[in-house]
């Protein structure tokens, strides 16, 4: 089974904005820091979703659990539902990555177990401004 925790950051609410995505298990050890533009907080938290997926795909697994801080991407996915309109083609993308996968799971998990993908989140600002 793949571990992938996600995380965003975002240097103002919308500002410039970076996923991490810390990916482990099935002999893998990936890191992956992005700048995305300038964008809102949650936005940047669907993006990550989906870049981990769409990474954990490449990798041929097909047990998937995924570990995010953010509770309205882990409510959305559990749900299967997003009010804000902004967030749909997100999670509608999330959901059929996460079809893919013969198991697919979500968690949330609290800051400080989510350092490692918010440091990448936070790095990838920094590299976006530079």
């Amino acid at each position: 089974m793949l571990e992938v925790y996600i995380d965003a950051a975002s240097a103002g609410n919308p500002g410039p904005s970076g996923i991490g995505i810390f990916i482990k298990g099935e002999g893998h050890h990936k890191q992956i820091s992005e700048y995305i533009g300038i964008s809102n907080n949650h936005i940047a938290e669907f993006t990550a979703l989906v870049r981990g997926l769409e990474e954990a795909k490449k990798l041929g697994t097909s047990l998937v659990s995924v570990r995010s801080d953010s509770k309205i991407v882990v409510a959305s996915i559990e749900k299967e539902y997003v009010k804000n309109e902004e967030f749909k083609p997100l999670l509608e993308q999330a959901l059929q990555l996460a079809a893919s996968f013969d198991l697919f799971f979500i968690k949330w998990v609290p800051d400080e177990q989510n350092k490692a993908a918010d440091a990448l989140a936070r790095a990838a600002i920094q590299k976006g401004k530079n």
